[in-house]
């Protein structure tokens, strides 16, 4: 009777090993519930010590901190491209593609010192996720309520300028793994335009190489981060900010698209007229050279 009961133990051991290395299905779903037990984990482990410091956007290095280690036991490496834009010591608002989770990789690989996020106000009810991002200085908006979307980004022009904060933000809204972007929302730009900030592009390369939630695929693989030059807002009226936020797009989703086609460091882009000026903008990446690893701090 012991032999058979140590014989089904193995056994209920040794099958979701099995099960790990023989199905990729299985492998998807393993590293999807390691991602959400990592964060939770640190989040319900740092939150009370971060506590002490208060709702603080210096709080954010800390939530960074915890989400850098993910890169290497996925076995993720991540090529950065033009980081010396954003080396101003002024405001300003960053906008980026959104295609899944892993994008949170991306952001602390490239996101400038006091710079917070802006997260759907659903993420402040997480319970220990939502502490950890309200005490990191994270904005969040209902996305239901116009009416009090419009006052927090408002309040939030006034701050960026008042605190000299940077903003991330993805104006697409939500997730999306397609072979372009979505319709850009207008909040960022009505945001910049009323701080009278400029916006960074940011570009993530897709991750259909080696993650899928659609094909449940997860593997070690490698993308890219580009950040664009900056376009003014300086001058511009809300009345611009259809145009600006089309300009923007337009420019993101040609990166994005010869990104897709063609992987190199060395990419040249002539960006379209920008509202308010009479001239194209040029992007030109610089490889940064601790960045090649995936290791950067």
């Amino acid at each position: 009777m012991d032999v058979a009961l140590l014989h089904g133990l193995l056994l209920l051991l040794t099958f979701p090993v099995l099960l790990y290395w023989h199905s990729a299905t299985f492998r998807y779903f393993c590293k999807v519930t390691f991602f959400n037990i990592w964060v939770v984990t640190m989040a319900t482990l740092l939150s009370p010590f971060v506590a002490i410091r208060g709702r603080c956007v210096e709080n954010m290095k800390v939530l960074c901190a915890v989400i850098r280690p993910l890169k290497h036991l996925y076995g993720i490496k991540i090529e950065v491209l033009g980081a010396e834009h954003l080396n101003l010591k002024e405001p300003y608002v960053i906008v980026c593609n959104h295609q899944a989770s892993l994008d949170l990789m991306g952001m602390v690989e490239v996101i400038p010192k006091r710079c917070v996020p802006i997260a759907k106000k659903e993420l402040l009810y997480m319970g220990t996720v939502g502490w950890a991002c309200w005490l990191s200085g994270i904005i969040f908006i209902d996305r239901q309520r116009t009416g009090e979307a419009i006052d927090v980004i408002s309040q939030t022009a006034k701050t960026i300028r008042r605190e000299n904060l940077r903003v991330w933000i993805f104006p697409e809204g939500t997730r999306n793994q397609s072979r372009s972007m979505l319709p850009f929302k207008r909040g960022a730009f009505h945001l910049a335009v009323q701080a009278q900030v400029p916006i960074f592009p940011v570009v993530i390369s897709p991750y259909w190489d080696f993650f899928s939630s659609k094909e449940k695929k997860f593997t070690p693989g490698m993308f890219t981060i580009r950040v664009l030059p900056k376009i003014e807002t300086r001058g511009l009226s809300p009345k611009d900010v259809p145009e600006l936020t089309e300009t923007v797009r337009n420019i993101m989703v040609d990166v994005f698209s010869e990104m897709s086609a063609n992987p190199c460091r060395d990419q040249r882009v002539d960006l379209p007229l920008l509202p308010g000026t009479g001239a194209t903008t040029r992007t030109e990446s610089m490889w940064h050279e601790e960045d090649t690893t995936g290791t950067s701090d």
